[in-house]
C-alpha cells in the first residue's frame, strides 16, 4: 500500500512510497524546507492548513453516547410494542410507557456524557513530545502539532511521530511489527527505493507507529495523521478499543442477565396467554419485566463512578488512559517497578570520576562528557539518559567544557540494550582520533585488555555503597571515521564515573502501605544486583533474594516460575527477560503491574496485566503505559489501587441488589401471574418502579467502602453473581407474596389498589436493601452509608409511598392505600432487613471463587498506540 498525494502546494507528490523514491535533498526542496528545519511561524501556518498530527480524537461525543443509550433490543421491542398498544386504543399507557422510557435515557446519558467529558480533559492532559529542528536548533514539541516538512530527531526507543524521509542514519533499525507484521527490526538507510515498492522494503524511511530498535537518525517529515501509512491502518480498526478486565467481565455479567431475562420473559409471556390475559397487555408486562431485571442505569452507575474516581486519582497525581483502566488497576496484586525514582529519589547526581589506569580524573571526565548522544540548545541538554543530564549539569562539568569544545566528534555509535554501550570517534587539536565507549562496567570490561585488579575491587566497592557506575574506556584508532561494533574490543580501561540516587525518604511507608493492600513489590532493574539490594536493604526489606539476567538464561519457564516467588530484586536484566518474568508471573493466575518509563521496559509494559508509567518516561514507555503517574511514587501508586478497589466494590453493590431484587421481582410477577385473574403490575408501573430504584443508586459511587474490601483485590466472579442472586432472590419474592396475602386477604384490594400496594412494597424493599447488601459488616452502627445514598434512597422511598394520593395516581394505575397497609408494610420491611442479614452472614461463609480466565484482544498494541496520536476536542478541527 501506497500513501497518495497530500494535496496541491508543497510536497503535493510527497507520499511516503513516492517521497522513498527520491533522495532526501530532492524532498527537502520540494516541502521548501532546508536540513535546519522549519520557522516556528512557518510551522504554525502549515500546522493551520494541515491539521493535528492525530489519527484520532478523543471528544465526547453526544449522538454517540446517546446511542449507548438507546441502542438495548429490549427498549426497541418494548417501545414497538407500546406504539402497537398505542394504535389499538391503549394510548395513555404507550405514552407514560414512552415518557418513562425517555426519563430513564436522558438519566443515562446525562452521566455517561459527563463521564465522557472527564476522559476528555483526562487525555489532554497526556503529553507525547518529538524533538525536531525549528529555527535551526533542537526543541521538544507536543507530537500533534507535528508538520509536514519538519526535520525530527530519532533516537533509541522513540516512537516514529510520522511518516519520514530518512536524510542520515547512524546504525538505525526499527521495529514495524504494528504495521507490517515482520518480527524482526529493518535496517534503515538513506538510499533510493523503486517506485511503487511495497511498505516492508521502504528502507530509506521511517513510518509513523514504528519503534526505534536500535541506532539513530534524522527525517523530514513527509505525512502526518490519517495521511500517514499508520493512520490509514489506524482508521481501518475502527474506534473500538480494547477491551479491559473489568470490562470482559461485564460482558459477561450482561450474557447472564439476558439468558436469565430471556428464560423469565418467555415463561411469564405464556403464563398470561395461557390464562386468557389480553395479548397486547401480556406483551407488554414480559417486556417491561425483562426491562426491569436489566440493570439500564448500570453504565451510567460505572461511568459515574470512574468518571468521580478518576477526577480524584488526578487530583492525587494518577492519569488514567481509559476510564475503565481504574478498575484493573484495582485488580493488581503483584508489583514489578524499576528502582530509579520509584525506591531512589531519581534525582542523579555525579559524584566523582575515579581514574584506573593511566588516565587521570579529569580525562575520564572529559571522555564521559564526550562520548553522549545528548543534544544541546543555548548550553541546555536536550534528549539523553538521565545519567548524561546528570554528568553535564554537575559543576565539575563546568571546567571541562573548553576542553570538550576543542575536540571534534567523528562519528557515534549509539547505545542499544544488546550491547549496553555507546562509543563515539573524536579527534583533538593535532588531528589524532580516539574511540571513547562507555556504559555498563561488565560490559566495557569484558572488552578491555589488562584490566587491573583494583579496578574490579573498586567497582565491588562503589556497588555495595549503592552508587551507580559506568565505566569509560578508550583506544588510539588510526584515522577518524564512525565507530562500529567491531571497533569496541582491546580497550584500555580509563575510570569510572560515580553517581548517587539515594532512597527515597518514603519508600519504605509506601512499601508498608502496598503489602497493607495485599500487593507483593519486586524490583525489576537493569542496574547491579548489588547496588538493588543494597536499596532494599536500606528500605528495611531485609536481606532479599536476587537473580541476575545470566541466572535467568539458564532456567527454564517452570524454573523460573518457580524462582519467581521467592526471588525479589532481579537485576541485568534484558527488555526481553523482563517481559518473560511478566508472562510467567501472570501465568499463575496472579494479577501484574508493571511500572516502568524506559525504552528497555516498553516490553514489559505490554505484557502486563496493567501497564503503568511515568509523565516524564520515554515516549515507548507512555505508549505501552495504561497508567500516567504525575509522580514517580510509589505512595501515588498505592492511592490508585485503593481508587481502583473502591469504585470496584461500589459497582458490585448495585451490580449484587439490582440482580438480586429484580431477579425476586420476576419470580413474584410469575408466581402471581398464576392465580391473578389480572395483571399484577401494569407495564407502565414496572418502568417506572425501575426508573425511581434506579435513580436512588446513582448516589452509590459515593459510598463509603468497608477497609477490609479495600486491602485485597477484587475480579469479577459470575459463579459468585448468580448464586448470590439465586439466594437474595427468592428471599426478596417472600415478602412480596407476604404483600400479595395482605392485599387480597386483609384489605381485599381490586387490581388497582393491588397494583399500587405491591408497587409501593416493591420499591421500598429493593431500594432499602442496599443499607444490608453494601457491607459484609452490621450495618448502620459498624458501617454507614454516605449521606448522599442514605438521602437519595429515603428520598426515593418517600416518593413511592407519596404517589397514589399525588394527582398523577390516576393516570398512573395507582389507588389511595390504606394506613394500615403502611403499619404492615413497616413491618414486612424490617423482617426483610433482618432476614437478609441472616442469609448474608450463611451465604459469605462459603469463598467466592476465583476470576475466570483472562480475554486476548487482537491488534492490541497497535490499538494502544493509536491513542498516542490523537486528540482531545480541544485540538481537533
Amino acid at each position: 500500500m501506497v500513501t497518495t498525494a497530500l494535496g496541491a502546494g508543497p510536497g503535493a507528490t510527497s507520499g511516503i512510497g513516492a517521497a522513498a523514491a527520491r533522495p532526501g535533498e530532492d524532498v527537502l526542496r520540494e516541502w521548501e524546507v532546508t536540513p535546519a528545519g522549519l520557522t516556528e511561524q512557518e510551522a504554525a501556518r502549515r500546522l493551520e492548513r494541515w491539521g493535528p498530527n492525530a489519527v484520532r480524537s478523543h471528544r465526547a461525543r453526544g449522538l454517540l453516547v446517546l446511542w449507548h443509550q438507546v441502542c438495548s433490543p429490549l427498549l426497541g421491542l418494548l417501545l414497538a410494542a407500546a406504539v402497537v398498544s398505542y394504535f389499538v386504543g391503549e394510548r395513555n399507557d404507550a405514552v407514560i410507557i414512552a415518557v418513562i422510557v425517555a426519563l430513564s435515557v436522558g438519566l443515562g446519558f446525562v452521566n455517561e456524557y459527563r463521564a465522557e467529558k472527564t476522559a476528555e480533559s483526562l487525555h489532554a492532559r497526556i503529553r507525547h513530545q518529538v524533538l525536531v529542528l525549528r529555527d535551526g536548533r533542537p526543541r521538544e514539541v507536543d507530537v500533534t502539532r507535528l508538520v509536514p516538512g519538519d526535520v525530527v530527531e530519532l533516537r533509541l526507543g522513540d516512537v516514529v511521530p510520522a511518516d519520514l524521509r530518512l536524510l542520515a542514519v547512524t546504525e538505525l533499525s526499527c521495529d514495524e511489527s504494528a504495521l507490517t507484521g515482520e518480527s524482526l527490526p529493518v535496517a534503515k538507510d538513506t538510499a533510493t527505493v523503486p517506485a511503487g515498492a511495497a511498505l516492508a522494503e521502504l528502507t530509506g524511511c521511517a513510518l509513523m507507529g514504528s519503534v526505534v530498535h536500535a541506532g539513530s537518525g534524522r527525517g523530514v517529515v513527509v505525512a502526518t495523521g490519517p495521511r500517514t501509512e499508520f493512520g490509514a491502518i489506524a482508521a481501518g480498526l475502527g474506534e473500538h478499543q480494547l477491551e479491559t478486565e473489568f470490562q470482559v467481565g461485564l460482558r459477561r455479567f450482561s450474557m447472564l442477565l439476558v439468558y436469565v431475562a430471556g428464560a423469565l420473559t418467555t415463561t411469564i409471556f405464556v403464563i398470561n396467554v395461557v390464562l386468557h390475559k389480553p395479548l397486547i397487555d401480556a406483551l407488554l408486562f414480559s417486556l417491561a419485566i425483562a426491562v426491569g431485571i436489566t440493570p439500564q442505569l448500570l453504565p451510567a452507575v460505572v461511568s459515574t463512578s470512574l468518571a468521580a474516581g478518576s477526577r480524584r486519582l488526578s487530583r492525587l497525581k494518577v492519569l488514567v488512559k481509559r476510564l475503565v483502566c481504574i478498575e484493573d488497576l484495582g485488580d493488581v496484586d503483584i508489583l514489578f517497578t524499576d528502582k530509579t525514582g520509584t525506591l531512589t529519589l531519581g534525582r542523579i547526581e555525579f559524584m566523582r570520576s575515579v581514574p584506573l589506569g593511566e588516565a587521570s580524573a579529569q580525562d575520564v571526565l572529559r571522555w564521559g562528557l564526550l562520548c553522549t548522544e545528548t543534544e544541546f540548545d543555548e548550553g541546555r541538554a536536550v534528549g539523553g539518559n538521565p545519567l548524561d543530564a546528570a554528568l553535564w549539569n554537575s559543576p565539575a562539568a563546568d571546567a571541562q567544557r573548553a576542553a570538550v569544545a576543542g575536540c571534534a566528534k567523528a562519528g557515534l555509535l549509539p547505545f542499544d540494550h544488546e550491547r549496553r554501550l555507546v562509543s563515539v570517534t573524536v579527534t583533538d587539536d593535532s588531528g589524532a582520533a580516539l574511540l571513547v565507549t562507555k556504559g555498563a562496567p561488565e560490559a566495557v570490561l569484558e572488552r578491555c585488555v589488562q584490566v587491573p585488579g583494583e579496578a574490579r575491587r573498586r567497582l565491588e566497592a562503589e556497588f555495595a555503597a549503592g552508587n551507580r557506575v559506568v565505566a569509560v574506556a578508550t583506544r588510539a584508532l588510526p584515522a577518524a571515521a564512525a565507530p562500529t561494533a567491531e571497533d569496541e574490543r582491546g580497550l584500555r580501561l580509563a575510570g569510572l564515573l560515580v553517581f548517587l540516587d539515594p532512597p527515597k525518604p518514603d519508600a519504605a511507608a509506601a512499601l508498608e502501605r502496598l503489602a497493607k493492600l495485599g500487593i507483593g513489590v519486586k524490583i525489576v532493574t537493569g542496574d547491579n544486583a548489588a547496588v538493588a539490594v543494597k536499596v532494599c536493604r536500606d528500605l528495611g526489606l531485609g536481606e532479599v533474594a536476587a537473580l541476575t539476567g545470566a541466572d535467568l538464561d539458564g532456567m527454564d519457564d517452570a524454573g523460573l516460575t518457580a524462582a519467581i516467588a521467592r526471588t525479589t530484586v532481579f537485576a541485568r536484566v534484558s527488555p526481553e527477560q523482563k517481559a518473560r518474568i511478566v508472562r510467567l508471573q501472570r501465568g499463575t493466575g496472579r494479577d501484574v503491574a508493571f511500572l516502568g518509563d524506559g525504552v528497555n521496559d516498553a516490553l514489559a509494559l505490554h505484557a502486563a496485566d496493567v501497564g503503568i508509567s511515568v509523565d516524564s518516561a520515554t515516549d515507548v514507555a507512555k505508549d505501552a503505559a495504561d497508567i500516567i503517574l504525575l509522580e514517580k511514587s510509589l505512595g501515588v501508586l498505592a492511592d490508585g489501587v485503593a481508587e481502583g478497589r473502591r469504585i470496584f466494590a461500589n459497582t458490585i453493590k448495585y451490580v449484587l441488589m439490582g440482580t438480586s431484587s429484580n431477579f425476586g421481582n420476576m419470580f413474584s410477577a410469575a408466581g402471581a401471574s398464576l392465580f391473578l385473574s389480572f395483571l399484577p403490575m401494569l407495564p407502565s408501573q414496572i418502568l417506572l418502579n425501575n426508573l425511581l430504584y434506579d435513580t436512588s443508586q446513582l448516589a452509590i459511587p459515593t459510598d463509603e467502602v468497608d477497609e477490609e474490601q479495600v486491602r485485597r483485590p477484587a475480579h469479577w466472579d459470575i459463579a459468585f453473581i448468580r448464586r448470590f442472586m439465586l439466594c437474595f432472590g427468592p428471599i426478596s419474592s417472600v415478602f412480596d407474596f407476604a404483600t400479595f396475602g395482605v392485599m387480597l386477604w386483609v384489605f381485599h384490594a381490586g387490581p388497582a389498589q393491588f397494583r399500587t400496594g405491591w408497587f409501593v412494597e416493591s420499591l421500598a424493599t429493593q431500594t432499602l436493601v442496599i443499607f444490608a447488601i453494601r457491607t459484609r459488616r452490621s450495618p448502620f452502627w459498624r458501617s454507614r452509608a454516605s449521606l448522599p445514598l442514605v438521602l437519595t434512597t429515603l428520598a426515593v422511598v418517600v416518593v413511592g409511598a407519596l404517589l397514589p394520593i399525588t394527582p398523577l395516581a390516576p393516570t398512573l394505575g395507582f389507588q389511595r392505600l390504606p394506613l394500615g397497609y403502611f403499619a404492615a408494610l413497616a413491618g414486612m420491611v424490617l423482617c426483610y432487613l433482618a432476614l437478609v442479614e441472616v442469609g448474608k452472614r450463611l451465604f459469605y461463609r462459603t469463598r467466592p471463587g476465583e476470576a475466570g480466565p483472562r480475554a486476548e484482544v487482537g491488534h492490541r498494541h497497535l490499538r494502544r498506540r493509536a491513542a498516542r496520536f490523537s486528540t482531545s476536542g480541544r485540538l481537533a478541527h
